[in-house]
């Protein structure tokens, strides 16, 4: 079986982007995304946030079907709540031909991107606390190259296969010695004019 590297996955509408476009939803999203089914109270001790402001937030996530309620878990005061699994496109090319639209789109990107920043300087200010083999085997690496489009085309589809095929095979394992791993590949053209100073 043959599988795109770079699924499309679901392209949000502009409800869903809409919904989106709130830092703390944003946040309880890659929560749900990276740790797994959590309560509105588990979310709210995460986040620093009350259980009325999580919960008020996870039911608008709900109602553009970014998130859901897990089956046959929880209680009616305490509902446990999942991202479905696939991928997800933060570009939609029809909001993207509107000023409103791309200020939607690059308000979710920014937030996203934000978080994924902080996980990152946490793990490059606190990483000399972790178990030395989390440590060593960690990568944070940062290299250039003069690409044509389609050079960089292959090189995303490439890291992209990669990256599609170890959470296809791990995403649900469980067992002793495991942690959640944030896995991100940036690649991307710099300005044609060279950095401004």
């Amino acid at each position: 079986m043959t599988t795109d590297p770079r699924p499309e996955g679901r392209v949000l509408d502009a409800g869903a982007l809409r919904a989106l476009a709130h830092p703390l939803r944003v946040r309880l999203y890659d929560l749900l995304s990276q740790y797994g089914p959590q309560t509105a109270s588990g979310l709210a001790s995460l986040t620093g946030e009350s259980t009325g402001a999580t919960s008020y937030h996870l039911r608008a996530l709900a109602r553009q079907d970014l998130i859901r309620e897990v089956p046959g878990r929880g209680t009616a005061r305490e509902r446990w709540w999942e991202r479905p699994a696939g991928a997800v496109t933060l570009v939609n090319p029809e909001m993207a031909s509107t000023p409103t639209g791309r200020a939607v789109m690059e308000a979710v990107h920014s937030e996203t991107l934000t978080l994924r920043q902080q996980q990152l300087m946490t793990f490059v200010t606190h990483g000399w606390d972790e178990d030395e083999q989390w440590l060593d085997k960690s990568l944070i690496s940062t290299a250039s190259a003069r690409l044509t489009v389609a050079q960089m085309a292959e090189l995303a589809d490439r890291l992209q296969a990669v990256i599609s095929e170890t959470v296809s095979r791990y995403r649900d394992q469980t067992g002793e010695g495991l942690r959640v791993v944030t896995m991100r590949a940036d690649v991307f053209p710099l300005p044609a004019e060279g950095p401004t100073s």
